[in-house]
């Protein structure tokens, strides 16, 4: 309707204040949008337009810096930038030359030295044909001479994000790297996080042509990364000039939307060839190569941080293996889905790689989920899904009429934060409105009948720890194909083992396809032989139609794998080619084994847990093949 000039939003309010180039375009827009219906979706909403004097923009609260982080504006001119991109030749496939890779959600290119995403190390005895290139000496010794660091990088990684890629939150490996990072952004701006152990986020914008230094606790101990989306929330305060950090969800501050563009990023990095011995030996693996058990955590902090390694950051470097086995439904979650009535609003609060997303397509769906990869995995396959933590989801209350929560509570490790999951999923819920929820169950044998988790034991034999092995979703967890109702068992429901009793306070791993002995657990993950992290693998001929023949024949007609206009789930990866590389010596190395926290619950337990939520009531449980599930109604009429 007119040129904009800006557009400012307040947090946690439903207008926004839009700024035009001229009175006339401002106008213009007036008389065509106000009153408007606009269709968002299934939804349709108006839009109200009215005119205001003057806008006041609050300050940005302060945040502070991770300790050891330097952001340097302007460190580049635009002449080196150009240099720099143009040093960088996208077109070659000489992987000896500079070991280019196609990640899933980025291209990069390794120089000096190629960092191997599925070992997360690099091969300190194979430098690379080609150093670091020429180009970008200058800008090196520069940064020797204004103290950065202390001696010239030998090795750059060189990575590309087109608008919508992003990186998983990480360290860079202790044992493969010298303390101080340099990280150059070139091209398009971008917001990288960076997250504490304890939670604490801070977000910092990282303007074109910025250096970004990163020494000591924000190298060891602080993740970073960048979420894959396409437009970044930033201060709105003054749009000419970068601000060096946003602020944090919560704060007064005005803020923007800013699309991104094509950004690439020139990370440079010294190898370490000895042992790290920094400060902080909890998150090095030179230190803690024999890491002892983790311990049942005693205060929320120790909760997060425990959660964020052995749940966050597992399902985000498992992704994309995880979603190739999770293509079926579970039948009793579909009839649950298919029984809500047309045009209810449904939320999946952990909604994996959406498979439940597209089973009623006469309900509007929206799904959620801790890990960015698996949400970048549902917006591939069409569904409307965002990051989000189970326990405070971005949605207002009493805005939906249904909620599922599918094998995601038993991931959260205390009883308070259970409790809190279960708390905000009755928030999301309108007046009668219901959820249904899923949890793993310490009885993995009842009414004297094994589970499949169980029964397929004998199926894989002697391999089944093997790290190499590749697993099916029946082999990793349960998939629910019966029930039974809790009301047709004997057993009492008051005698909930307690959790110090049953592991002493530590943490054990959990032999797969055998009864649990504790509630509280480390259950492993073997990645698929030969799948590198993060990286796309082809696709075997044949392997995605028999998917499909298996998918139906699990799901039968009320269960659809997909809706009609969603994308299939694919395999694993594809490619452009259909066939696989054979194995070369040099990649003969055993797949990693990732480990997930499980808290299983003893029958009656998921009830006694729902039964302390006010205004809510527990319509049915029951088991189902190894699950402990419940139909909850918040009470109340609309």
């Amino acid at each position: 309707m007119g040129e904009l000039e800006t557009l400012l939003m307040h947090p946690k309010k439903p207008f926004a204040f839009v700024t035009y180039r001229s009175e006339e375009s401002a106008q213009k827009a007036y008389v065509h949008l106000n009153g408007q219906k606009l269709q968002c979706g299934e939804n349709s909403v108006t839009l109200y337009l009215s005119y205001v004097h003057s806008v006041t923009c609050e300050e940005e609260a302060s945040v502070s810096l991770p300790e050891g982080l330097t952001l340097v504006e302007d460190f580049v001119s635009q002449d080196e930038e150009d240099l720099l991109l143009a040093a960088v030749d996208w077109s070659s496939t000489n992987d000896d030359v500079s070991a280019q890779k196609s990640l899933k959600h980025r291209k990069v290119k390794h120089y000096g030295f190629e960092f191997r995403y599925d070992t997360n190390n690099v091969d300190k005895d194979k430098p690379l044909a080609s150093g670091i290139p020429q180009e970008c000496l200058p800008v090196l010794e520069r940064c020797v001479k204004k103290a950065h660091i202390n001696i010239l990088p030998d090795q750059l990684t060189v990575n590309q994000y087109e608008s919508g890629q992003g990186i998983p939150p990480h360290v860079d490996t202790h044992s493969a790297f010298e303390d101080t990072l340099l990280s150059l952004s070139l091209g398009a701006r971008t917001v990288m996080e960076f997250r504490h152990p304890d939670g604490h986020l801070v977000p910092v914008v990282l303007p074109p042509r910025s250096l970004l230094v990163m020494k000591g606790e924000s190298r060891y101990l602080w993740t970073h990364g960048i979420t894959p989306r396409k437009y970044d929330m930033v201060p709105a305060c003054d749009p000419q000039s970068p601000a060096l950090k946003t602020a944090e969800v919560g704060t007064p501050s005005n803020l923007t939307l800013r699309k991104r563009g094509t950004r690439t990023s020139f990370t440079f990095r010294k190898i370490r060839h000895k042992p790290c011995d920094c400060a902080f030996p909890s998150a090095c693996d030179s230190q803690g190569a024999t890491p002892p058990p983790p311990l049942l955590p005693c205060s929320h902090a120790d909760a997060a941080l425990l959660e964020e390694e052995y749940v966050h950051r597992v399902y985000d470097a498992i992704a994309s293996h995880f979603s190739s086995t999770r293509h079926s439904p579970w039948p009793r979650v579909c009839h649950f889905l298919t029984s809500l009535p047309a045009g209810s609003v449904l939320a999946d609060v952990g909604c994996g790689n959406g498979k439940y997303l597209g089973v009623n397509p006469d309900v509007i769906s929206v799904g959620c989920d801790r890990s960015s990869a698996l949400v970048h995995i549902c917006a591939e396959r069409g569904f409307q899904a965002f990051v989000s933590d189970a326990l405070s989801v971005p949605l207002r209350t009493a805005s939906c009429d249904a909620c599922i929560s599918i094998a995601v509570i038993h991931h959260f490790s205390t009883q308070d934060r259970r409790l809190a999951a279960v708390r905000e999923l009755v928030r999301l819920l309108k007046p009668g409105g219901r959820a249904l929820i899923y949890v793993w169950a310490f009885e993995q044998e009842y009414k004297k009948q094994r589970s499949k988790y169980l029964k397929d034991q004998n199926k894989e034999g002697s391999d089944v720890h093997s790290p190499t092995k590749n697993t099916s979703e029946e082999s990793q967890e349960p998939h629910g194909k019966s029930s039974r109702h809790l009301e047709d068992d004997n057993r009492p429901v008051n005698k909930i083992q307690d959790d110090s009793k049953v592991t002493d306070g530590k943490l054990s791993v959990h032999t797969n396809r055998t009864a649990f002995n504790t509630q509280d657990l480390l259950v492993p993950w073997h990645l698929k032989e030969g799948k590198r992290r993060g990286e796309v693998e082809p696709v075997e001929t044949g392997r995605k139609d028999k998917m499909k023949d298996d998918s139906k024949k699990t799901s039968g007609k009320s269960c659809p794998t997909t809706s009609k206009d969603s994308k299939p789930i694919p395999s694993i990866g594809t490619t452009q080619s259909s066939t696989v590389k054979p194995k070369s010596e040099s990649d003969s190395s055993p797949a990693p084994v990732f480990h997930r926290y499980y808290h299983v619950f003893q029958q009656g337990e998921l009830e006694q847990l729902c039964g302390q939520v006010a205004g809510v009531e527990v319509q049915s449980s029951y088991h189902d093949q190894g699950n402990w599930c419940v139909i909850l109604e918040k009470a109340g009429t609309l």
